[in-house]
């Protein structure tokens, strides 16, 4: 299914949604075409913007289902050497995991229309909503610049997958970009550099346009950080400079966010993956009972079905007696629903405890946590190391900075060079893991993926010229828009 079906599919010319998937507004035919004259009023772009927020849940996007786990929570981990596949996996994902998708996979369809399902739906909240300027330009920035945050993220993480390069001015294959609402446009695949400049474009004018205006007001830690702000799209931009290799605006821009998010303390930190705090969340995506769950692909806690179990690797990297994040990422289980959840222990089962639940309960229903101070600290550490004049004593600080708040009784380490880099590079494994980071981190930074610990996993190695580091162009996509031609399609496939 190609783009512009798939947005008659979700209802560009009868339907858009609202702030929840069962509530819309009906448009008139005369309007389809182009999507204008829809709203009459900014209570009617907040609605639209908060569906574009409640689509960021759908499955193939943060979400997860029984057949299609959440491309931008957990999969990037289940498809890296972090987990391995059980017995209980039953071949739900094993196309991803395995690298063994090609152009007709359904999953990666999936995520593709997923993901320009919620650049139609910021694509809406953005149509003539200047044209309410004069009735309030303040709401109408605030709105906006969420909007613009959306589909400048969206576009990217559809570049981290579908992207053959993530240099900032290469002319490899990116991805279309679409700003409009137009059921008769075909989107061209555009080349890398062109991809980053729309997304620039787009995070920059969001950054200006959010200001210091206060979107989030919720003191609740659950909805504390439900919202985009200008410290979500600084956080943004952070990321997104360090992937395109612009290392000194990288580390400008996680510096603006650390200095006004501090890491969470000892204390709280184990309280951020049960929601009781907020403490470092730059922002989470909410998930309320009903509205599905990130997580459930790797591990289901409420039937404790294990499809995917922590490698030996990954537990390997941590100080288990000190590190605070071992026992909040990790316990075990025996077998059976009602098993409880005990500490870990080496000869027990292994699961990942991260995202099990709030409070008591094991129904994986937790807020997704898309950006963290931590993040942050990793992203800036790194960019110092690898900008055109290292400062591998600031890349030092920052590591052991984040290392000293993570493990009780730390010792800093001393490092430079090359070993300070790899030292980084290991330190986002701890700190990210079942984050959504590993394989595009292995991505961008060309390694090859060795499962020494391979589970009932049929591959085990990917070097790093494997045609599986980039997705396909979905099949449906090809045959219906002229303007992606078979040789657009991604290399070697």
């Amino acid at each position: 299914m190609n783009i512009n079906k798939f947005f008659t599919a979700i209802g560009l010319s009868s339907v858009l949604v609202f702030s929840s998937c069962d509530k819309v507004i009906e448009v008139e035919p005369e309007f389809s075409k182009d999507g204008s004259q829809i709203f009459t009023n900014l209570e009617d772009y907040q609605f639209a913007l908060t569906g574009a927020y409640a689509l960021l849940r759908q499955t193939g996007y943060y979400g997860n289902g029984p057949q299609v786990t959440g491309a931008f929570s957990v999969l990037p981990d289940m498809m890296s050497e972090h987990v391995a596949e059980t017995n209980n996996e039953l071949g739900n994902y094993v196309t991803q995991t395995d690298w063994t998708y090609a152009a007709d996979d359904t999953d990666i369809a999936t995520t593709w229309l997923a993901a320009y399902s919620v650049i139609t739906q910021a694509n809406s909240v953005i149509r003539n909503i200047d044209n309410f300027a004069s009735v309030n330009q303040d709401e109408v920035n605030k709105i906006k610049g969420q909007a613009l945050a959306i589909r400048g993220m969206v576009h990217f993480d559809l570049l981290r997958y579908w992207g053959e390069d993530y240099s900032r001015n290469s002319t490899a294959k990116g991805v279309p970009y679409r700003t409009v609402i137009d059921l008769e446009e075909r989107p061209a695949r555009l080349d890398v550099k062109t991809t980053y400049d729309n997304i620039f474009r787009d995070l920059l004018e969001a950054e200006t346009l959010l200001g210091t205006k206060v979107v989030n007001t919720s003191t609740s830690a659950v909805n504390a950080r439900a919202y985009i702000d200008r410290l979500v799209v600084r956080a943004m931009l952070a990321r997104v400079y360090l992937y395109a290799k612009d290392y000194a605006n990288a580390e400008s821009y996680a510096t603006l966010v650390i200095n006004e998010r501090p890491l969470a303390s000892k204390t709280n930190f184990p309280n951020i993956w049960k929601d009781a705090s907020a403490a470092e969340v730059i922002w989470a995506v909410a998930f309320n009972p009903g509205e599905g769950n990130p997580v459930s692909g790797i591990y289901t806690a409420s039937s404790n079905n294990l499809g995917y179990r922590p490698t030996s690797n990954i537990l390997a990297l941590y100080d288990q007696a000190n590190d605070i994040r071992f026992p909040a990422y990790f316990a075990s289980r025996a077998t059976g629903a009602s098993a409880p959840i005990l500490p870990f222990a080496s000869n027990a089962r292994k699961i990942t405890n991260k995202h099990v639940g709030r409070g008591t309960a094991t129904d994986n229903v937790v807020n997704w946590k898309a950006f963290r101070t931590g993040e942050m600290y990793l992203i800036r550490a790194e960019a110092r190391a690898l900008k055109a004049t290292p400062d591998f004593v600031g890349a030092l600080a920052d590591l052991n900075t984040l290392r000293e708040a993570r493990i009780n009784n730390y010792t800093p380490l001393i490092a430079t060079g090359s070993a300070l880099i790899n030292a980084i590079a290991e330190e986002r494994q701890r700190e990210l893991y079942a984050e959504g980071h590993r394989w595009f981190d292995l991505k961008r930074t060309t390694k090859t993926i060795t499962r020494s610990d391979c589970g009932t996993a049929t591959s085990c190695s990917l070097a790093p010229t494997s045609r599986s580091w980039t997705w396909p162009i979905p099949q449906g996509e090809l045959l219906a828009n002229p303007n992606i031609p078979q040789a657009q399609q991604t290399t070697g496939y």
